[in-house]
């Protein structure tokens, strides 16, 4: 039982939610980019959350069922569709076997995650069944049999609801904001580059003067805004590296990390300061707000 790899897509990758306590070994936290868009997906179609699927990123893979598969594809709009039939991101649906799945494009965002009941059943290593590397045409991924009812749509408007628009980065200050004029960055308007991948999201604006101060390697982790030799901003992404030496002027706030994950080349970004009060507010409003969604999900996908 298994969904067969007809075309690859852009980037399409096996996640879960990656390996967040291998960090002291220099191996970054992967899994999913967005993760509420991640854990909504298998709440959708009734799975553990952690339960691996399938990152799609800017134009997806043409998939065949090998066994009817109950699915869902939730993130970024992408266009999917299965033979004559249109199918609606973020609505359950059953692929019945040797139907073909083909995932397009979409027109904003960056990133969604086609979830299957029971999950991807990929090897487990370091605890996480998260690949390091896209999926090929010929690949084979192991899936459960099932069947959904098309039935559980998450509104979009509710989910945009629950936080700011994509480009508007809430941050606090970074350990050497003060090394950089505070109206530069807080005030200035910069636009993501087509070199930015899962490690880092590269950006484009009015070079800032680098100190010629060194800094030793310190601790990093997604979501730190560096400024690098060029004088421009790199946020790190889910995949970006453990250390660095490049100097920080803020740090995205875990509220609105999912958001770097569906920004693509050609978006604009500035930085809204926020205390450290905030911060943490609204870390614990957007997580009460996912974990009721949750609950009402798999409360309907139980009924």
């Amino acid at each position: 039982m298994s969904l067969h790899v007809v075309e690859s897509g852009v980037y399409s990758l096996v996640v879960d939610l990656g390996r967040p306590h291998s960090r002291s070994l220099g191996v970054p936290v992967g899994g999913a980019a967005d993760r509420a868009s991640f854990l909504l997906g298998n709440a959708l179609v009734g799975n553990p959350l952690a339960a691996a699927a399938l990152e799609i990123s800017l134009a997806g893979p043409t998939l065949r069922a090998e066994c009817d598969l109950a699915c869902v594809v939730n993130g970024a709009p992408f266009d999917l569709h299965c033979g004559d039939r249109s199918l609606r991101p973020g609505t359950s649906f059953t692929l019945h076997a040797g139907e073909i799945l083909r995932i397009g494009g979409t027109p904003e965002g960056m990133r969604a995650y086609l979830c299957v009941r029971g999950g991807i059943r990929t090897p487990v290593v370091m605890g996480s069944r998260s690949a390091v590397a896209p999926v090929r045409a010929g690949d084979v991924l192991p899936c459960e049999a099932g069947i959904i009812a098309g039935r559980f749509l998450i509104p979009p408007a509710e989910l945009q609801s629950w936080g700011i628009t994509r480009g508007d980065l809430r941050v606090v200050e970074g350990g050497q904001s003060a090394w950089f004029p505070a109206e530069q960055w807080v005030s200035a308007t910069f636009t993501v580059t087509g070199a930015s991948n899962r490690m880092g999201i590269r950006l484009k604006g009015e070079p800032f003067a680098v100190p010629k101060t060194e800094l030793v390697s310190e601790p990093v982790c997604p979501g730190a805004v560096q400024v690098t030799r060029d004088g421009q901003c790199i946020i790190l992404g889910i995949d970006g590296q453990t250390i660095g030496g490049y100097p920080k002027i803020a740090q995205v706030i875990s509220a609105d990390l999912d958001w770097l994950g569906q920004l693509r080349p050609g978006d604009l970004v500035h930085f809204r300061r926020v205390t450290l009060a905030e911060a943490e507010s609204a870390h614990r409003e957007r997580l009460a707000k996912l974990r009721e969604c949750q609950a009402r999900l798999q409360l309907a996908t139980a009924s």
